[in-house]
């Protein structure tokens, strides 16, 4: 394929997923129809994948391009399934080299992708991985994917679908159960804490009243136990109740999260809740992050507690070895941001609105003065031309209309008013955030040399010395002419040599790699406030590679520069 070929076809294809972007079967007929006399399911693959994996984020969903590919593997079932596969085996190598957050992505396209065939996939062809660290990159991918897989599918179909490469049945995630704390079993101790969790699920059967549920709380439970054990009672005995699907647990939020509230009025109490959460879905990382995004949507957990939960010592030993704490951490940031879009947009409806409403008032009010100056003399007197009716009926639009702007100027006070709330707490989230981030960083990465030296995490790690010295090898590999994937002798040896990153260094790639990650994904808000986290968090002797990682999202110039 010669140069010009290539850019000519990669550009018909963007152009192809541009104009058909709500149209997937369209654009994949149009993507398979390309008048081109060479093969060309390679580049399109290519094409593809760069713009799902487009830094700070793609062009479209990436739901959109997950469709496209399933819908091309259809439509072309000889030959594009099989460039798919190369492509992936070809990230996989490199996952260890691969930004954060094109791995989350990764991982979402292709467990996506996965549940639409069946789950079938070569899993042999990377059995090794249970052989390598648990803080190995490609180990973490392959149990990432199979968690994804189980809450697509369920726990059974995931297993038989690995029997292949049963070592890899301890990368599966617990089989997904409640960890109830309060089962009343034969010849198991009743407690304190087993009687009054029956007792609240037989008030909450008989449909007793939140206020009547917290006054029990207040009088039965508190003064002789404790806050933190009612906590522990009151949010153990809701989720199990709340725990047969999640309509259950959004119902039993919406009716008893009076209560929780009650429990839970400083971040203290919302630090054990979530430990409650956590440790009742021990065994499910989908209803932890469901749950707490549940309870931040009612604001029984502020978005502030969240991250300094995250960002708690049992929680932070976890980031180089799961998705948990990362997921639940993105979700709070994506909510508070979400809430202020959404208030801006409805502020600037409002505004438009209350225009609307002050130009129909003031045509009402001049309608009605029109009309009331109007008037004719009857046995001497003054009076008004117009019937009474008429006079009646436009005084009430008139008084309406004024109603109606008076309505949309106190909505849009209050919205302006939660918009500032939003705003300021958003700021405080931003500090908080970067704080911690600074705070766990600094105590677990390497010293700077005497000399001045950063030093490099990754030494060590074969694939670094691979990447930077062979160009070349980042590309994807052509399948050959029987199907059978091209890769090169150097390729194929690095699958399965051992990771050489030390779990320290690892948690240290992973955690710079989220910083960035967020500093990117939210550029536009943090440089609004880029002298506060000057003035408070990015003061003093600030570890360059923390520098270089929140800088380098925010494409801010800094005047260290070190490998990450």
């Amino acid at each position: 394929m010669q140069p010009i070929d290539r850019f000519v076809v990669e550009e018909c294809i963007l152009d192809v997923l541009l104009f058909f972007n709500g149209c997937r079967k369209e654009c994949a007929f149009y993507l398979v129809s390309l008048p081109v006399p060479f093969r060309y399911e390679y580049l399109m693959a290519e094409t593809i994948f760069s713009q799902l994996l487009l830094l700070p984020n793609p062009p479209f969903r990436p739901i959109y391009y997950t469709l496209v590919i399933i819908d091309l593997c259809k439509a072309l079932p000889g030959a594009f399934p099989s460039v798919v596969v190369g492509a992936v085996h070809a990230l996989f190598d490199r996952i260890s080299n691969m930004d954060m957050e094109c791995r989350t992505r990764l991982i979402l396209w292709f467990s996506h992708h996965l549940s639409n065939f069946q789950f079938i996939w070569p899993w042999q062809e990377w059995a090794y991985v249970k052989g390598l660290p648990k803080w190995a990159p490609q180990r973490v991918f392959v149990q990432e994917v199979l968690e994804r897989e189980v809450r697509l599918s369920y726990f059974d179909k995931i297993k038989q679908s690995i029997e292949d490469a049963a070592e890899l049945e301890g990368l599966l995630p617990p089989k997904v159960g409640p960890n109830y704390r309060y089962h009343s079993d034969e010849g198991k101790e009743i407690t304190d804490g087993h009687r009054l969790s029956k007792e609240l699920v037989g008030m909450v059967r008989g449909k007793k009243t939140t206020r009547d549920i917290i006054s029990w709380v207040e009088e039965q439970i508190i003064p002789a136990n404790g806050a933190k054990f009612a906590l522990d009672v009151i949010s153990q005995t809701l989720l199990d109740i709340g725990s047969k699907s999640f309509t259950h647990l959004v119902t039993v939020l919406e009716r008893y999260g009076q209560i929780i509230s009650k429990l839970c009025p400083n971040e203290e109490m919302q630090l054990l809740l979530m430990d409650e959460v956590s440790a009742y879905w021990k065994n499910s990382t989908q209803m932890i992050a469901i749950a707490i995004d549940r309870m931040m949507g009612y604001r029984l957990i502020s978005n502030l507690a969240i991250v300094k939960w995250v960002f708690s010592p049992a929680n932070v030993d976890q980031f180089h070895v799961s998705d948990r704490p990362w997921e639940i951490l993105r979700n709070a940031v994506s909510k508070t941001y979400n809430r202020i879009f959404d208030l801006r947009k409805e502020i600037q409806t409002l505004r438009k609105g209350l225009h609307v409403a002050k130009e129909a008032s003031e045509k009402a009010t001049r309608e009605l003065e029109e009309v009331k100056s109007v008037i004719e003399i009857v046995d001497g007197q003054p009076v008004p031309s117009e019937r009474p009716g008429r006079l009646r009926r436009l005084q009430a639009y008139a008084d309406k209309a004024k109603e109606e702007v008076v309505t949309t100027e106190e909505s849009l006070e209050a919205k302006e008013a939660l918009l500032a709330r939003g705003l300021e707490e958003s700021k405080e989230l931003l500090r908080l955030l970067f704080k911690s981030f600074v705070d766990v960083l600094t105590e677990r990465l390497p010293s700077i040399s005497a000399d001045g030296e950063v030093p490099n995490l990754r030494a060590g790690d074969p694939n670094v010395n691979f990447a930077a010295h062979d160009p070349e090898a980042t590309t994807m590999e052509v399948d050959n002419e029987n199907g059978a994937d091209n890769d090169s002798q150097l390729n194929g040896a690095n699958k399965k040599v051992g990771h050489n990153v030390g779990e320290l260094e690892q948690w240290c790639l992973c955690t710079l790699g989220h910083l960035k990650s967020f500093s990117r994904q939210y550029a536009t808000e943090i440089w609004s406030h880029i002298a506060m986290l000057d003035q408070d968090v990015f003061v003093g002797n600030i570890h360059p590679l923390i520098q270089k990682a929140a800088f380098s999202g925010l494409c801010r110039p800094t005047s260290e520069g070190s490998p990450l």
